[in-house]
């Protein structure tokens, strides 16, 4: 399971022009579930998205979590980050889980983030999606539960 965790002070998801999920401060998390990814997986990303300290602090080292923060998090599913690109020119999606558990994942990986008292607000799972954000720092990570 890859998660790619950017630091907002904003973001929105529109589908059809209609908002399914918005934040302020927070964190924008693209969510992509490959095959053979577990509950445990989801776990592990959760956890670590919850306690990971990504936010400023008063000296403005980070060093406070979005706990930490009051903030919550914009879980958008994106199959394209299962996505292997090292043949040809055409990447091949066939290492992302079938939607079916794509989707179940998704949602229990959202399930979790809530139980660790992120707020969560989502996109629309398999939906085109229009996805805006104001990325605080710049700051972008990338996790990957395989990397464990």
């Amino acid at each position: 399971m890859i998660a790619v965790l950017q630091r907002a002070s904003e973001g929105r998801v529109t589908v059809d022009d209609r908002v399914t999920g918005e934040i302020r401060t927070g964190l924008v998390i693209q969510l992509g579930v490959a095959q053979g990814d577990t509950e445990a997986d989801a776990d592990f990303l959760a956890d670590r998205v919850a306690g990971f300290r990504i936010f400023n602090d008063a000296d403005g080292k980070m060093n406070q979590s979005i706990r930490d923060v009051n903030g919550a998090a914009l879980v958008i599913s994106q199959f394209t980050l299962a996505g292997d690109w090292r043949k040809g020119r055409r990447p091949s999606f066939t290492s992302a889980a079938p939607p079916a558990e794509g989707e179940r994942l998704y949602e229990y990986f959202c399930t979790q983030l809530r139980g660790l008292e992120v707020p969560v607000e989502t996109g629309e799972f398999g939906a085109m999606m229009n996805v805006k954000l104001t990325n605080d720092g710049p700051v972008t990570f990338v996790m990957d539960s395989r990397d464990k």
